[in-house]
């Protein structure tokens, strides 16, 4: 059961505008550690059946912006993949616990840090279509257990040499999609709730103050500083929910 208390507030309210700046702003998939954090006073489903419709809203509040600014070869070749990954995560859904959710999303969370330290990629010829859509796969299918498609994705699309717009409109475009085919798979699996509709409600607004302040620092924020902080949240997050799945 959910409990709207100060503590529910005090970490959904940071964690809903957190969301919003990276999905505006930033394309790396950063946005994932909301769920990630919401996941440490929340179980993990109830945590990704909140996160939904309000990564939806900024979706729709950031499609504007970067409307026709995106790569649309190279975000037809993610969706394509994506939509199978989707399928992929429905699957593992209804074989696992909220505990392998808590090591998956924790570890999901370590591996993406030690994957910015230690290899960010910068790619200096063009990855083909095929690898596109592996990495599609893996998008859709991290995405649905976790929000965290991001990573894969950027993979790819780094290797395509595409401007900071274009990277992050395509970014914004390929999960407009998935998150779209995940509503569907969502609600068939019971993660929707009364509660988890009305926490939606209270902190749209939120939501929608994330992305406008996303565009705006899309231009004005040093990524190096955003990614910092970002980074830090996600090892400390990471390492708890991976404690709370093993004890």
């Amino acid at each position: 059961m959910l409990e709207f208390n100060f503590l529910f507030f005090a970490v959904a309210i940071p964690a809903t505008v957190f969301a919003g700046i990276s999905k505006g702003g930033f394309g790396s998939g950063v946005a994932f550690a909301s769920s990630s954090i919401l996941a440490l006073i929340l179980t993990p489903t109830q945590a990704l059946a909140l996160m939904l419709p309000l990564l939806m809203l900024i979706d729709v509040a950031t499609l504007r912006p970067y409307w026709r600014r995106w790569s649309w070869p190279d975000a037809r070749v993610l969706i394509i993949g994506g939509i199978p990954g989707v399928l992929l995560g429905i699957w593992l859904f209804q074989i696992t616990n909220d505990d392998i959710l808590r090591l998956l999303i924790g570890g999901i969370s370590l591996a993406f840090v030690a994957w910015q330290m230690v290899h960010r990629p910068q790619v200096s010829h063009r990855l083909p279509a095929s690898i596109g859509a592996l990495a599609g796969i893996v998008a859709g299918f991290t995405s649905f257990v976790s929000h965290a498609g991001g990573p894969p994705a950027a993979v790819y699309l780094l290797s395509q040499h595409l401007t900071k717009t274009q990277f992050q409109a395509t970014t914004v475009l390929l999960f407009w999609v998935i998150n779209i085919a995940k509503v569907i798979p969502y609600a068939w699996l019971g993660l929707f709730t009364m509660q988890t509709m009305l926490a939606n409600l209270m902190l749209a607004p939120f939501a929608l103050l994330g992305a406008w302040l996303g565009v705006k620092a899309h231009h004005l924020v040093s990524e190096r500083l955003f990614f910092g902080v970002t980074y830090v949240l996600l090892t400390v997050t990471g390492c708890k929910l991976i404690w709370d799945a093993l004890i």
